[in-house]
Formats: structure tokens, sequence, C-alpha cells
């Protein structure tokens, strides 16, 4: 196992699925309901693009119908199938230890989404949310992260952002912030553009200061 890092942080940007929960059954479930419905294509088979926006998906598999209304069908067919969603190793009790003004959730999902996955997981709601809905350009554009940084109230070199995805690394790295990778979804070769990558947030301790936060974790890269 390598060594500890430790690194200097004042706030934490963690993406959703796939670094707090994994509800990938049901992202397949839904997306080739959805692309049945929406007679996509090998529809049976469809495989969803990790970290990105759902309206995005809708606008490049169907870019002739409504995109809201498409969007509201994958969502409520979403927030209906949570039955296997779990919280990831470590996850609960990283966030139990920080403090609710250092950390943000910058997402893919919808607000609504998000919310109703974080209740269903029995996590902590954050005070600070940035999702898919809230921005003009979701990941892999920097805006999410910009915005997520800025409602923390520090600079975007002052945060690190922990990521599952290649689209989500790579809005990281654009925003300016240090970007902690996990895997699960991906693999460490897609995931190479974050400076470090962990196998989960199990290695991950945080300890807490009155101005800074110290940030420990067991890279694998």
């Amino acid at each position: 196992m390598s060594e500890s890092v430790c690194i200097e942080a004042k706030g934490l940007l963690f993406d959703m699925d796939g670094v707090l929960i994994s509800s990938i059954g049901s992202v397949v479930r839904c997306w080739r309901r959805w692309a049945e419905i929406y007679n996509v294509p090998n529809a049976e088979t469809y495989t969803v693009p990790h970290g990105v926006r759902a309206i995005d998906i809708v606008k490049s598999l169907r870019p002739d119908i409504d995109p809201q209304e498409g969007l509201r069908v994958i969502e409520d067919m979403e927030i209906e199938d949570m039955a296997d969603l779990k919280v990831l190793p470590g996850v609960k009790k990283l966030l139990e230890s920080l403090p609710l003004e250092r950390w943000a959730i910058v997402t893919s999902a919808t607000r609504r989404l998000l919310l109703g996955r974080l209740e269903a997981a029995g996590l902590p709601i954050p005070e600070r949310i940035i999702s898919g809905d809230m921005v003009e350009r979701g990941k892999p554009d920097p805006e999410p992260y910009r915005r997520g940084a800025e409602l923390l109230g520090f600079r975007p070199e002052d945060c690190v952002v922990v990521e599952d995805a290649p689209s989500g690394v790579g809005a990281g790295i654009a925003a300016g912030c240090r970007v902690l990778g996990v895997l699960g979804t991906h693999s460490l070769e897609e995931l190479r553009q974050a400076q470090w990558v962990a196998a989960s947030l199990e290695s991950v301790a945080v300890t807490v200061h009155a101005d800074r936060l110290d940030f420990c974790f067991k890279p694998v890269n």
C-alpha cells in the first residue's frame, strides 16, 4: 500500500454518484427504459455516459424532442427507482467529520434527484449544492466546480475536488482545483488527469483546523 499523502485545503467539493453513493443499477435500468420509450436504437444495451448531465444526454440522443420533457421523464424514473442505492465505503464517517461550511456537493444530477438520493442513502444534506440544473454548462466544463468553490467562499486552488469520472476530473482541473480521483466507475488509466487517485474514501481522513483542512489519503498512483 502507498504511503499516506497529506495536503492542505480550505474546502472540499464532492461529486455524488460514484463518489458518495452508487446508483449505477438504477441509472442503467432507467436510461434503457427511457431509450426504449424514445425509440433510441439498441435501447436494451444503451450505456449511459457517467458524469454527464441528464439534459445533455437527452439532447444528444433525441435532439428533436423537448429536452425539458425528456429530462422530467428520466428524473421521475430515477427518483422512483432507488432500491439498490448504496453508500460507498468511508463516506458517512468522512462527511460527518466535516464542518458543513467547508464542503459542497457538485453533481451532474438535478437538485431534486440529488436530494432524493441523499435522503434515501441517509447521508447529511450539505448547506451548499451545485446541481446540474443550476449551471449553464455541465461537466467537463469548469463552471460547476468554479461555482462550487465560490459557494464555499474560497479560491478554486484552495479546494480539492473528489471525482470518479473523467468528465468531472477534467472539470475540476479546468476550474483550477486539485483533484483526487476515486476508483469505482472508471479505471486508474481513465482517471490519469487527476493529481492523485485513491481506491475509495475509506482511506481518507480529514483534520479540521480553524483556517484549513488537513486532507490525508492513500493514493494508488
